[in-house]
């Protein structure tokens, strides 16, 4: 879909925007008014046949965000496009602000959302409206390089970046070894005492001003690049207090060294700091050097996901064996798979058998066994069989790749609270820099001298710097979600990390969920002497088109006794109850209890209900022609690991409550052998999401735990969707969190996790606000107060490097997260 946007005249601008959703003309109706009530818009024209509504509007009044809010506001969708790229040159949250700030006010840009930790903006946009290019420019006027993402070159991606990490890291070593190596020997010439024999060049200024010239301009010229984009734009960060400080200190020492009367005509002594302003450079740029090698290691879950793609494949051609690169396979194709062979991609099983070991997208170590019409995982490895399979998905379309941009995608946004800390940031640097300026104000007017004046000075420049507010949460979240997906659970985003350690309530879904999903027939009770095999005859028949797991367990029981199963007309679903069919000319139903009583069927069976429902079995009634015929026991076995992972989470102290259409009875005899004392029984497929709601109105956060289509809105409902990853793609889409293994003791392990987590998160937020409220005043000059000397700045470069180091390595910590 393409979008034009035009400029009309002076003071007014045109925006095309796709829409999806209409059907007919009151939908354009419905939108015209929508868009037409904003403020600032001229006029509006929805076109039904191209999907498009123009729009003319004031851009000073209004942007296209708001007009797309407008239309999703009535109740339609516009398509989205994401465009990322990898940003060199940030170094602390308020760089992060100030890209955000610019592509937000880019027209067409709908969200930015840019971290500090993977180094990478991600930017939505109305397609058509702006192009990448466009975005690019916006940031690199920021003051800052980037690359573009390239789509469906995930592992090209990622070795790219890997590159530029290392070129970055290398120069960074170059660069701090020169500024550190000059800045001893600049300590030296200026404290010859303390080595018994100094040479007269060390102590030189003009040999200490040859040296430090290099390290100012050389080493230090990323801080004045950043310091330069700042103030094109009247803005400031850490490079500007970086730059401001060092350069006091090196124009000080250039003007005490070369005209050093205008510092002793004022009866001043003139001074030099070429040492400080060097091993300050140099102390920063150590600082820089292990805190990129430290973000690598918290990107390492990526690297080994995407280190698990095989290279080669063995693909069926003609009737001969080719090893082709697994970019070449095509969906289709026929892949042999010999022992210990990585699986390339993902396809159906069509001749073999063998051992899979899937512990990459599961978690669980034990081998899956495999047959003709299984399907198999690319990347997951082959036991000792050997098999043949056809690929069903290749490239962008492997689960491995999904879960690789899915942990990409959770890595690069953003949880609430790192939103805060940003904002908290952007108003942090102009206010160091008015505590700096305030601080020599008052000693140049009030101390002792010139020198204790500019050395706290530039002391409050230096330890301000932002650096470890905005690493605290993003590493965090980065290992995290990284450590969740080695674990076989795949977070979405940093948002879902955070509100998982909030929840109260989990409400788990029965079938599927806490058991197999795949019942089997228990029971046949005849009620009116109608023999057994024709009522699993019929019944069978008339749930032959269904998809209830409950009607394939009445299909399988019929074809495995071996009877012949005849074909259906008219056959209807009634939600929430059952089916009606007609067989052979018989009127059939086959359901539960509500459906026989909507028909006006009656059936004396209460005994028989009740000894079902007592043994945690599912009663299905069948009736012929309006009579009841017989009851079918349909039983759905619990997991195995169901009882302890529901023991598990109630010592986490959450409240865990099973829900299900099945009846009281039953529900309740499934919820003693899983543990769960609270049930919620008989609840129709679209009353689940009300069911979340009403708890949500008491007060609770809760997390819901489902496989199929219809938990789905009860998923996106809950503050928690928590999707089983052997169930549905719509389930697993309305999910915050999905669990590949089926497993849950996931559940134990995500909460368990988001608490690790955001308990280092905060850990990181209290060091990183406590460092400045604590060293800010010591700089200032109280340390000069208490102990009669100021901070040196030189300490306060090297206690402002500590913080980041110590705020990553804290994060890192995480990678020995170990559930209990």
């Amino acid at each position: 879909m393409s979008a034009d946007t035009e400029r009309q005249t002076s003071n007014m601008d045109q925006v095309t925007i796709p829409i999806l959703g209409m059907s007919c003309a009151s939908c354009v109706n419905r939108i015209e008014r929508f868009v037409s009530k904003v403020d600032g818009v001229e006029r509006v024209a929805v076109n039904l046949a191209t999907e498009r509504a123009t729009v003319h509007f004031q851009p000073d009044s209004v942007d296209v965000s708001t007009l797309v809010q407008a239309v999703e506001g009535a109740g339609y969708d516009v398509p989205f496009e994401e465009v990322t790229f990898n940003v060199a040159g940030m170094s602390c949250a308020s760089c992060v602000n100030r890209i955000e700030r610019y592509l937000k006010e880019t027209e067409g840009v709908v969200d930015a959302s840019v971290n500090l930790a993977t180094e990478r903006a991600t930017v939505k946009i109305v397609p058509g409206v702006v192009e990448a290019q466009a975005l690019a420019a916006k940031i690199a006027d920021a003051g800052y390089d980037v690359i573009p993402a390239r789509e469906g070159a995930e592992a090209d991606a990622g070795d790219r970046e890997g590159a530029a990490r290392r070129r970055e890291v290398n120069s960074l070593r170059i660069r701090f070894v020169f500024a550190l190596a000059a800045g001893a020997l600049l300590l030296w010439g200026a404290f010859p005492n303390v080595l018994p024999w100094t040479p007269e060049l060390v102590q030189s200024r003009l040999f200490m001003f040859a040296l430090a010239t290099p390290v100012q301009f050389w080493a230090g010229w990323r801080f004045y690049r950043g310091f330069w984009a700042t103030a094109k734009h009247l803005t400031a960060d850490m490079n500007t207090l970086i730059a401001v400080g060092t350069s006091a200190a090196y124009l000080y020492s250039l003007l005490a060294t070369f005209a050093p009367q205008v510092f002793e005509n004022s009866g001043f002594k003139a001074d030099v700091f070429f040492d400080t302003a060097a091993v300050i450079i140099g102390l920063i740029l150590l600082g820089r050097f292990l805190e990129a090698r430290a973000k690598g290691q918290t990107s390492e879950a990526i690297r080994k996901l995407m280190g698990l793609q095989p290279r080669t494949a063995r693909v069926v051609r003609d009737g001969r064996e080719l090893d082709v690169a697994v970019e070449e396979v095509v969906v289709g194709d026929v892949i042999v798979v010999r022992p210990g062979e990585k699986i390339p991609v993902d396809g159906t099983l069509t001749e073999g058998h063998s051992g899979v070991d899937e512990s990459m997208i599961t978690g669980e170590s034990m081998p899956v066994e495999k047959g003709p019409s299984d399907a198999v995982v690319g990347a997951t490895i082959n036991g000792t069989g050997s098999f043949r399979f056809v690929a069903d998905k290749v490239g962008r379309d492997t689960v491995l790749a999904q879960i690789v941009k899915l942990v990409e995608d959770a890595q690069g946004s953003k949880a609430p609270i790192q939103r805060l800390a940003d904002v908290i940031a952007s108003y942090f640097v102009p206010a160091v820099i008015v505590v700096a300026l305030l601080t020599f104000a008052v000693w140049a007017l009030f101390g002792p001298g010139l020198t204790l004046a500019f050395i706290s000075f530039v002391a409050v420049l230096i330890i301000a710097c932002p650096c470890a507010l905005g690493l605290a949460t993003p590493t965090a979240i980065m290992v995290g979600t990284g450590k969740g997906a080695e674990k076989g659970v795949l977070i979405k985003a940093g948002e879902a990390l955070e509100t998982a350690h909030k929840v109260d309530t989990v409400i788990l879904d029965k079938t599927g969920t806490l058991t197999e999903g795949r019942p089997r027939v228990t029971d046949i009770v005849s009620l009116n002497g109608v023999p057994d095999n024709e009522i699993l005859r019929l019944a069978a028949a008339a749930e032959r088109v269904s998809e209830h797991p409950l009607g394939e367990a009445i299909v399988e029981a019929a074809l495995a006794t071996g009877l012949d199963i005849p074909d259906v007309r008219d056959f209807d679903s009634v939600t929430g109850k059952g089916i009606v069919a007609s067989v052979e000319g018989h009127q059939v139903l086959a359901g539960n209890a509500r459906l026989l009583a909507g028909s006006g069927v009656e059936a004396d069976s209460a005994q028989v209900i009740d000894r079902l429902s007592g043994a945690g079995k599912t009663p299905v009634y069948v009736a012929f022609d309006g009579e009841a015929a017989g009851i079918i026991g349909v039983a759905d076995t619990i997991k195995a690991e169901s009882p302890k992972a529901v023991e598990r989470l109630q010592r986490l102290g959450l409240e865990v409550v099973m829900i299900t259409g099945d009846n009281t009875l039953t529900a309740q005899a499934i919820a003693r052998e899983a543990g769960i004392r609270h049930v919620l029984a008989e609840v129709l497929p679209d009353q689940k999401a009300s069911e979340v709601r009403r708890l949500q109105s008491e007060g609770k956060r809760v997390a819901m735990v489902g496989d199929g289509i219809n938990d789905a809105p009860a998923l996106a409902q809950s503050d928690l969707g928590i999707a089983i990853g052997t169930g549905t793609d719509i389930a697993m889409e309305a999910a915050d969190i999905t669990l590949m293994s089926g497993n849950l003791s996931g559940i134990v392990l995500a909460i368990e996790l988001s608490k690790k987590t955001m308990r280092v998160v905060k850990q990181n937020l209290f060091w990183a606000f406590a460092y400045n409220v604590a060293l800010i005043p010591a700089a200032a000059g109280l340390s000069y107060l208490v102990v009669g000397q100021p901070l040196d700045p030189i300490l306060a470069a090297a206690a402002m490097a500590l913080s980041s180091i110590t705020v990553i390595a804290n994060s890192l910590r995480l990678r020995r997260f170990v559930p209990g």
